[in-house]
């Protein structure tokens, strides 16, 4: 009885994630700011970005706000050098998120839980 008790656990568990990853990891938002408290121009982006500069003509964002889907901020281009887990919120300043600097090379979705 017991054995079963904890299958059923882990059946539950494994349904929730999966309606979990359904309903967040389908849908990507993030805004991105270039200065604190969301100033400055806004970029939004809802995909993977391997290049932070090539595509924003920039790599400091300074504030950020997560619409939905949790992201990964790197410091380097090309999802390298240290990361940082970007929940749903919002960051009026790097340092919300644990950054050391505002200098983001690349951001990719997680979108396996």
């Amino acid at each position: 009885m017991r054995q079963n008790f904890c299958i059923k656990i882990v059946a539950d568990f494994h349904t929730f994630c999966s309606t979990l990853y359904q309903t967040q990891g389908s849908s990507h938002e993030v805004k991105l700011f270039e200065r604190m408290e969301y100033g400055g121009q806004m970029m939004a982006l809802v995909d993977d970005c391997p290049n932070v500069m090539d595509m924003f003509q920039t790599n400091h964002i300074f504030s950020c706000k997560v619409i939905s889907g949790s992201w990964l901020f790197f410091e380097q281009s090309n999802y390298k050098g240290r990361m940082y887990l970007i929940r749903p919120g919002e960051y009026t300043r790097f340092t919300e998120w644990g950054g050391l600097s505002a200098h983001v090379g690349s951001i990719k979705r997680i979108t396996d839980y």
